[in-house]
């Protein structure tokens, strides 16, 4: 259709005015233009509208329909709401294009992809090793018969399976390479099983970052670097946890303690100092909000510590906490030392994973895990 078309060409653009196309595999660009964003967009879409995800459908408002999916680079297209909250997506064309980068993938390669959702990121896989290589799995049975119905429409030879992407799919393994689609806490055990000695294996991480690995030649660990910022969506098979939610933790409750700290709220919305709160809290939800030009930072560890942090001037911030817990002095611990350390960036941190735990490193792995500070 003519919008698509004239959408693609802006969003082609658009990335590459970025510096989106990545310089290292210039077969993602066109692999891209091969197998078009808008063949694996179901006919509904949805939008944020600043106070809902509201339908967009392609036959009432065709041109609306195409600029949801080619809106830019750093934008997904949300193509399926469960409980109110997106469930799966289309995601942005960068990260796309930076996971691929990421896996290092080459003609011929053996492929696990964890999350077909409507089957875009298989297709490019598909492009690139060529016909009857890449097994993508599937947990919810109707976007997999969706997705297996547009691949095959392609004429692709990627096999479409059914199953929790968490045990990965073990009948066609050892893998040259594995990709997931969704974020993980914990890297499963059974991917780097699946995957043979020398294989890379790129995933998110915690809803925020991904990670590529390198599985080691003995198949017992597998390690490497973090390459990216971006927030993905969770796995749907993950174990609920008991977490409560902001409002629920903090309910009406006075604070009991406050104090002055050098923790502006503006710091919580750096990626960097996200991900280093993730990594040393890693039970430890945090954002921020702006009414009238004020920011104030939130955080909270889903049962029954809270704190809240308010500018007051030169550089300072008011922490009110309450519960057992002081985060906001936690907080402060971890980036006091990040501080001391030059601040670095995610991409100045790794991860190993080990047949019983993973950890997370910072410049090289045999420095052990990267932990919160002890006080003082």
């Amino acid at each position: 259709m003519r919008q698509c078309e004239e959408r693609r060409a802006h969003l082609a653009a658009a990335m590459e005015r970025g510096g989106a196309w990545p310089a290292d595999s210039p077969w993602i660009q066109d692999a891209f233009a091969a197998r078009p964003r808008h063949l694996f967009a179901p006919d509904r879409l949805w939008h944020w509208d600043g106070h809902a995800y509201v339908p967009i459908d392609r036959e009432a408002d065709p041109q609306r329909w195409a600029a949801e999916i080619y809106a830019g680079p750093d934008d997904p297209a949300i193509t399926q709401i469960t409980d109110g909250v997106p469930s799966s997506s289309l995601s942005c064309p960068a990260i796309i294009a930076d996971m691929l980068d990421s896996l290092a993938l080459e003609p011929g390669h053996r492929v696990l992809e964890l999350g077909a959702g409507q089957g875009l990121n298989a297709a490019l896989l598909d492009w690139r090793t060529g016909p009857g290589l890449v097994t993508t799995v599937e947990v919810d049975p109707t976007l997999a018969a969706a997705a297996r119905d547009r691949l095959e429409a392609l004429g692709t030879g990627v096999a479409v399976r059914t199953g929790d992407g968490g045990l990965g799919w073990p009948d066609g393994a050892p893998y040259d390479r594995v990709i997931s689609t969704y974020a993980v806490e914990s890297v499963p055990w059974a991917w780097i099983e699946q995957t043979r000695p020398g294989g890379r294996i790129v995933t998110p991480w915690g809803r925020l970052g991904h990670v590529a690995l390198t599985v080691a030649d003995d198949g017992k660990s597998a390690t490497g670097w973090m390459q990216g910022l971006a927030a993905f969506m969770p796995s749907r098979t993950a174990t609920a946890d008991a977490r409560r939610s902001w409002r629920q933790v903090h309910g009406d409750q006075p604070a009991d303690h406050q104090r002055t700290l050098p923790l502006l709220p503006s710091r919580l919305d750096d990626g960097n100092v996200l991900f280093l709160l993730r990594v040393c809290l890693p039970d430890v939800e945090v954002f921020t909000r702006t009414d009238d030009g004020r920011s104030t930072g939130f955080l909270h560890d889903g049962r029954s510590s809270w704190a809240t942090l308010t500018p007051t001037g030169g550089g300072m911030a008011l922490a009110l906490q309450g519960g057992p817990r002081r985060l906001a002095d936690e907080a402060e611990r971890v980036l006091a030392r990040w501080r001391r350390q030059g601040e670095p960036s995610l991409y100045d941190f790794g991860m190993t994973v080990l047949p019983d735990r993973q950890f997370t490193w910072h410049k090289d792995p045999d420095t052990g895990p990267y932990r919160l500070p002890t006080a003082g």
